[in-house]
């Protein structure tokens, strides 16, 4: 139960923040930066050098991927079962934080 709603609040402050730093309407960002999923992993490796740093379910048909470097650069997918990545965002400064009491470890 509480993890379900750590995961709605996220999801909730990823698309408010999405709404924001990208002013455009949701649906004609995603048009300019989807492509295959290997395609994308493959230039964010090629590019930036980001690794697949964490994932998760947003329902049956898509899935939420961070990826990272060290040097900090961080981008946001989606992925549906169709295998077609979307990014939502992307940034710097990453850092990866302690698990939370309760959550794997």
């Amino acid at each position: 139960m509480k993890r379900n709603m750590i995961r709605s609040l996220f999801l909730a402050v990823i698309l408010t923040t999405s709404m924001i730093a990208h002013p455009h309407s949701a649906a004609s960002q995603m048009m300019r930066s989807c492509a295959a999923r290997s395609e994308v992993v493959n230039f964010l490796d090629k590019n930036f050098a980001e690794r697949l740093t964490a994932v998760g379910l947003i329902n049956q048909n898509v899935m939420l991927e961070v990826y990272a470097a060290q040097s900090g650069t961080w981008t946001l997918l989606v992925t549906d079962v169709h295998g077609v990545s979307c990014i939502l965002l992307s940034g710097d400064s990453w850092e990866s934080m302690p698990a939370m009491p309760g959550i794997g470890a």
